[in-house]
């Protein structure tokens, strides 16, 4: 019997190649944090860099434990992680309190371990949440992620400095353009194998193309380091602080909340529906990554939306593909000069690549909704509300300023908001207090059974 797409084994080139194409389209994302909290804390440059392979290295093994698995712990999906961003706000915010600036590191290290293994007990019971989560409420979320991360894909475009007075020039978003059209031509006219590894080849011409524009910079290769290593506690002992540790317990609930509806988006994509089970063992793998990342100096671990994009897009659905990804995370970890490759590549051309990506997600979270059963009242009311709540973090950025910053942790995320209407919504219109309508009511119910009955 032939293997499922998800458990296949592809030929070494085509594994580091397309590997290689999901380490390109997180590496932004994954070194955003530390650039941050490192600049936040006054960390040189050495320093700076050190804490970014730290944190490319952890998500290297937490890509192995979230692919590869062992025992109950992994989903086995295509899932890349890495540093999650919602943990930014409140790292700074602990650099901030922080009397000497060079204890923050540790008290950050030490509520991350602490929300970690808490985070690694509570995800069987987090799981079950699962049967709440019917295709209206999943093609929501999902459609969430994709349109969450354009603006993501538009920043990036409009170059790496919102400050710098040429943000936003035409230079950047012709960059960008010509990206974009590259990936869509070579989608359009190549077939097989160069067809799946079109965004790579984007991002490689893109950047050739940047050359004589000099937005190109290949100072990070000279200047970086053939090998080194992320010495265990580099930054000293953790510290465990109790505000700290509720705060960054806070972030824990948003990721694990990120990470089952990306397992429920992916699972729809790559054909092997996620059920309790991988959901439970997919958070434990969040968790225990983000519990033994800061013993090599990395922050919060979470499952990278922007992948499932890249997977919606090429259709290889091969795990060990993303695990081969792992490996190149790890090798860069070790290996600066290698991570400083990925470096190179401008912004604007990972814009443009991004919009194909990201744009792919919200596409599939619609192809969801069309099961949906949207010629209902009670299922149009719940996708127009929770698509409307998610965006406002979008749209409107500063909506929940006067909120308390603990709050605005979970207010800013509209992945999150989105999801919890969705699902509060989906129980009072389909569950609860069934009348006269009952005819026209979608119950909650395990995402795979609706599939399943369609196929």
């Amino acid at each position: 019997m032939a293997a499922h797409p998800v458990d296949e084994k592809l030929p070494a080139l085509k594994m580091a190649t397309s590997g290689l194409q999901h380490v390109a389209a997180m590496y932004a994302g994954v070194v955003a944090p530390p650039l941050i909290v490192g600049a936040a804390v006054g960390l040189s440059a050495t320093e700076l860099t050190f804490l970014t392979g730290a944190c490319l290295f952890t998500a290297g093994l937490a890509t192995f434990l979230q692919t590869l698995g062992i025992w109950k712990i992994g989903a086995r999906l295509p899932f890349v992680n890495g540093v999650t961003f919602a943990g930014v706000a409140p790292m700074t915010a602990i650099v901030a309190s922080a009397h000497d600036k060079s204890d923050a590191l540790p008290i950050i290290f030490g509520a991350v371990i602490v929300a970690g293994v808490l985070g690694f007990l509570a995800a069987p019971f987090f799981s079950k949440a699962i049967r709440f989560f019917p295709p209206v409420v999943t093609g929501s979320v999902i459609t969430l992620i994709g349109v969450s991360l354009l603006p993501v894909a538009f920043g990036w475009a409009q170059g790496p400095d919102p400050r710098a007075h040429d943000y936003g020039s035409t230079t950047y978003l012709t960059l960008a353009g010509l990206t974009l059209l590259i990936v869509l031509l070579l989608r359009r006219f190549t077939r097989g194998f160069v067809k799946q590894i079109a965004v790579l080849l984007g991002l490689v011409i893109g950047t050739l193309l940047a050359i004589p524009f000099g937005v190109t910079d290949f100072g990070p290769v000279v200047h970086a380091d053939v090998v080194g290593f992320p010495t265990p506690f580099h930054f000293g002992a953790p510290r465990f602080q109790l505000a700290a540790i509720l705060s960054m317990c806070v972030v824990m609930v948003v990721s694990m909340t990120e990470s089952t509806a990306d397992m429920l988006a992916l699972g729809e994509i790559v054909e092997r529906p996620a059920d309790e089970r991988t959901i439970a063992a997919g958070l434990r793998a969040d968790t225990l990554g983000s519990a033994l990342s800061p013993l090599f100096n990395g922050f919060m671990c979470s499952a990278f939306a922007q992948n499932i994009g890249l997977v919606a897009m090429t259709r290889i659905r091969s795990r060990y593909v993303v695990a081969a990804g792992g490996g190149f995370l790890v090798l860069m970890g070790l290996c600066p000069m290698a991570a400083s490759l990925i470096a190179v590549v401008p912004r604007p051309v990972l814009g443009g690549a991004g919009v194909v990506l990201f744009g792919s997600v919200a596409a599939s979270g619609i192809q969801t909704l069309v099961r949906a059963g949207l010629d209902k009242d009670n299922n149009v009311l719940i996708v127009a509300v929770s698509l409307a709540v998610g965006i406002v973090p979008i749209t409107a950025p500063g909506f929940y300023h006067a909120f308390p910053e603990t709050a605005k942790i979970v207010l800013d995320s509209g992945i999150s908001t989105g999801c919890v209407t969705a699902v509060v919504l989906n129980l009072l219109f389909n569950h609860l207090g069934k009348g006269s309508e009952a005819q026209d009511v979608t119950h909650p119910m395990e995402p795979g059974k609706e599939i399943a009955a369609a196929h």
